[in-house]
C-alpha cells in the first residue's frame, strides 16, 4: 500500500472521528478528540502497549480531566478499520466514556501489525491492552492510560489465530 492511501485512510479516520464526537456533543455530552502526533508500541518496566502522543495541550487537558477526578472512564468502544491488505497499518477509534458525566475522550489509532505482535500478544494473555496518553514535553515522564478488556478489538481474527498457530 502507497503511503498516500495509509495517509487517506488515516485521514478518513480522523473525519470519522469528529463526525461521531459532534453527534456526542449533539448528545449532550463532551467530547475531547485527540490528534495523535505518533502511536507507538512500548513494553518496559513502566508500562506495556501503545503510547499515543498527542499535544502538550491535548495531554494537559486529559490529564486535568482524569487527575482532578472529574472524569473516570468506565465503558469504551472500539471501532477499528480492517485493512485491505495483510501489510497495511491498523487503524481504530477508541472511545473512552465516563457515562456519569458524559464525557468522552476520542483516541484514534493506528499501529504496524509486525511491530505491535508482542504488545498484542502480552495484552491477549492477560486481557488488558494499555492505550497510554503521553506528550513530548521535558517531563515526559507522565501519561494517561486507558484500558481496554478485550485486545482483540484492536485485530483480526486472523491475525490471532495465525500467531497461535505458530507456537
Amino acid at each position: 500500500m502507497t503511503s498516500n492511501l495509509e495517509d487517506a485512510r488515516w485521514t478518513e479516520l480522523l473525519e470519522d472521528t469528529t463526525a461521531i464526537a459532534e453527534e456526542y456533543r449533539e448528545n449532550g455530552w463532551d467530547a475531547v478528540v485527540l490528534d495523535p502526533e505518533a502511536v507507538s508500541p512500548v513494553e518496559n518496566e513502566e508500562r506495556t502497549g501503545f503510547d499515543v502522543r498527542v499535544s502538550a495541550d491535548e495531554y494537559e487537558l486529559v490529564e486535568s480531566l482524569i487527575e482532578r477526578g472529574d472524569v473516570a472512564v468506565t465503558a469504551a468502544d472500539v471501532y477499528y478499520r480492517p485493512p485491505e491488505s495483510d501489510d497495511e497499518p491498523r487503524i481504530a477509534l477508541a472511545v473512552e466514556r465516563d457515562e456519569d458525566t458524559e464525557t468522552a475522550v476520542f483516541v484514534p489509532l493506528t499501529y504496524d501489525l509486525a511491530e505491535s505482535r508482542s504488545v498484542f500478544e502480552t495484552a491477549l494473555k492477560t486481557e488488558e491492552l494499555l492505550l497510554h496518553v503521553t506528550t513530548e514535553t521535558d517531563d515526559a515522564d507522565g501519561w494517561v492510560s486507558f484500558s481496554h478488556e478485550d485486545p482483540s478489538l484492536f485485530l483480526e481474527e486472523a491475525d490471532v489465530r495465525g500467531w497461535f498457530d505458530e507456537a
